[in-house]
């Protein structure tokens, strides 16, 4: 057996207890320390020795760092962001808000203006830009680190120019309405189980929002209505079991609520319209 392959099978084989994707993060590394991408490394592997660096980056793994932290980047529907400590990973549950907002502007000329409410690295916004490019978006996130990954990935990607940023809790203060607003809140109730690495990794307050997981959609509530333009819509990501009392939260003062189920076939976001 060649080298690299011995190594992605033996790398699987450690990282079963601290992953639930042992060979995909294998896989994801390798490829990283050989500075060629993951189709490559599956289509046509070199062969090699194995870097010194597959092996420093395999151990931080295996004691529960994100593979986003440890490459610098993770890819989202047709973008790549770069991340690192301090910001949210992003996950590809969370491209069903992108997917629904598709859905909502087909046959369109699409979202002019986008409001993007915690918006991490950016990660919501800047994939609906590169899909709008006569768009224009508006990212809100408490975090100053996350607000530098974002400015970062909006200046690398090209959107510099259609891109404001701004330090803010939640909508308080704005006053403009919005063809499309995309928001991925903290939604984990505090005290619950999570994967391997991610309490340990990840800023909790992206992650946790009280006792029962709803806390930031009590804040979102008033505050959408008055955002969401007519014909625009609003996609909120929810966890699977919260789907009555999120729906019950958000669907008020003219919006009406209704759900949309990730790849796996769980409900994985509230979609809000005017009635």
């Amino acid at each position: 057996m060649k080298p690299i392959a011995r190594a992605l099978d033996d790398a699987t084989h450690r990282l079963t207890k601290s992953s639930d994707t042992p060979r995909l993060d294998a896989e994801l590394l390798m490829a990283e320390a050989l500075h060629i991408d993951r189709d490559g490394l599956l289509l046509r592997p070199p062969d090699r020795q194995v870097p010194e660096r597959f092996w420093d980056m395999l151990k931080r793994r295996s004691e529960g760092e994100p593979v986003a932290y440890i490459t610098g980047r993770r890819a989202f529907w047709n973008i790549e962001l770069h991340v690192g400590p301090g910001v949210l990973v992003p996950r590809p549950d969370s491209e069903v808000l992108i997917a629904s907002a598709i859905e909502h502007f087909e046959g369109s000329a699409g979202p002019k203006r986008i409001l993007d409410l915690g918006t991490g690295p950016g990660t919501l916004l800047l994939a609906a830009l590169d899909i709008w490019p006569d768009a224009t978006g508006l990212g809100v996130d408490m975090s100053r680190q996350a607000l530098s990954y974002a400015s970062a990935n909006a200046r690398r990607l090209g959107f510099e120019q259609r891109v404001k940023l701004m330090q803010g809790n939640w909508a308080a203060g704005l006053v403009e309405k919005f063809d499309l607003i995309l928001c991925n809140p903290p939604y984990i109730a505090e005290g619950a189980e999570l994967g391997p690495g991610v309490a340990e990794y990840e800023p909790d307050e992206a992650l946790f929002a009280g006792g029962e997981g709803l806390d930031a959609y009590r804040e979102l509530a008033p505050q959408l209505p008055r955002l969401l333009a007519r014909g625009g819509i609003a996609t909120v990501e929810i966890a699977p079991d919260q789907t009555s009392a999120v729906s019950g939260l958000l669907g008020r003062d003219g919006l009406e609520a209704r759900v949309a189920s990730d790849l796996a076939g769980r409900p994985r976001a509230i979609l809000l319209t005017r009635i």
